[in-house]
């Protein structure tokens, strides 16, 4: 089954929390403080796998979850991280973040990898709490959470030439003529219902990647027959080759189908009209095929016509080679503007605050990343660990804004699932 496109929920590990301990040996005074770190939680990374062609692996993944790294321990023995989880994929899929709808990754070289999702870092033990001020903290770190986000990820396959055309008009015949690829073929519309991949051989030993795309029909844009689920295979390729049946044996005008498909792709995406293209007049063994390519070649002007007939094989050398000479000319550009990748956004919201209060029922809801981050990083297991957590919040301006909004006294302050009492 060739799957295309997959949603998947990631949750990268936990770190591992930090321990707080005590060194008591006898001989050894002010022992100090003797806990160690936790360990890092799992990444999630997606790696490229030449041996993979579709994304039905993830299709019944819906749900990636990472390891918790390890607890530190006492006698300062720090916590082992959890082992990375790596998501094989095939060449040429794209990784876009739900969210934000920005690209994480678009992975087009072999065992290229990236990490998706980050595991949270390990949380410190009362050993790396230490400071001059307190050298004996009695509190030490939960592990900080790891990342979780929604992505899209698709496959766009990595082929050179395109190939396009109305059902029925031999692009499974022409690319089994050119390639060793062995799609099926059938008298009868939409008898491919998957993309199909061949290794074309050219003269002066070229070789380029030829990709027979289903038969796209008038609405195909918009849902119509197989829909735009394809379309998208054909963004990458460096040349389009409209494949046209010239005989019109099924009662359509070949100019009529030209201009059809040419509207299709303008629609899914106009910058697929700015490629290349070349036009294959195929089936010129049959009955007005001739006639009919003189009428064509009165009415387009501007793009180079190749007839053919995919049945014996006559003039496919010649679009073969005149392919790999338009490709010879054509430099590979990447699939993206560097400002949709997630990674050169530039942000400059100093001034905007980490945290929104709200007021829900009489009780002050805080929100916030960095706030939920320190409350699920704090063990409030003594009152250091407290007074540490309430210091973190004051230094982000939490108490000033608090009390900017009329919280009064005693009134009830909400970060996740844990209440608190307000004090001026």
């Amino acid at each position: 089954m060739f799957i295309d496109e997959v949603t998947v929920e990631l949750m990268a590990g936990n770190g591992g929390n930090g321990c707080m301990a005590f060194r008591r040996e006898k001989y050894i005074e002010m022992g100090g403080p003797y806990g160690g770190n936790g360990g890092r939680g799992s990444n999630i990374i997606f790696k490229v796998d030449e041996g993979l062609n579709t994304l039905l692996d993830l299709r019944y993944r819906r749900v990636i979850k990472g390891k918790k790294g390890e607890n530190g321990l006492g006698k300062g023995k720090n916590g082992e991280s959890a082992e990375d989880i790596i998501v094989k994929v095939p060449q040429g899929t794209v990784i876009t973040d739900i969210e934000s709808g920005l690209v994480i990754a678009d992975l087009t070289r072999k065992d290229e990898e990236v990490i998706v999702a980050y595991g949270g870092r390990g949380g410190r033990g009362n050993i790396s709490l230490a400071t001059r001020a307190n050298p004996a903290p009695s509190f030490c770190e939960n592990g900080e959470p790891g990342e979780i986000r929604k992505i899209k990820v698709e496959l766009k396959l990595l082929a050179d030439v395109g190939l396009v055309g109305m059902p029925s008009v031999g692009k499974s015949t022409f690319i089994s003529k050119i390639s060793a690829c062995k799609p099926k073929i059938a008298a009868y519309h939409f008898t491919t219902l998957s993309p199909n991949l061949g290794v074309v051989k050219a003269n002066n030993n070229r070789s380029f990647v030829v990709a027979d795309l289903p038969g796209l029909i008038e609405g195909a844009s918009l849902g119509e027959g197989l829909g735009d689920q394809f379309l998208k295979h054909i963004e990458r390729t460096r040349v389009i080759a409209h494949i046209i049946d010239m005989s019109a044996f099924e009662g359509r005008d070949p100019y009529q189908d030209y201009l059809v498909i040419n509207k299709e792709l303008e629609n899914f995406n106009s910058k697929i009209l700015d490629k290349p293209q070349i036009i294959i007049a195929n089936k010129m063994d049959m009955p007005n095929a001739v006639e009919n390519l003189e009428k064509f070649k009165d009415k387009i002007k501007d793009i180079e016509i190749y007839p053919i007939s995919g049945l014996t094989g006559e003039g496919i050398d010649a679009v073969i080679n005149r392919l790999a000479d338009m490709l010879d000319n054509i430099a590979k550009q990447p699939l993206f503007e560097e400002e949709k990748f997630e990674s050169h956004i530039l942000y400059k919201f100093e001034h905007e605050q980490p945290f929104t209060i709200t007021r829900e029922n009489n009780i002050w809801v805080i929100k916030g990343k960095e706030v939920e981050r320190i409350l699920r990083m704090t063990k409030f297991q003594t009152d250091e660990s407290v007074m540490r957590f309430a210091n973190k919040l004051r230094k982000l301006g939490i108490d000033d804004k608090l009390r900017e909004l009329g919280a009064s006294d005693g009134d009830t302050v909400r970060i996740l699932d844990f209440e608190f009492e307000y004090k001026l």
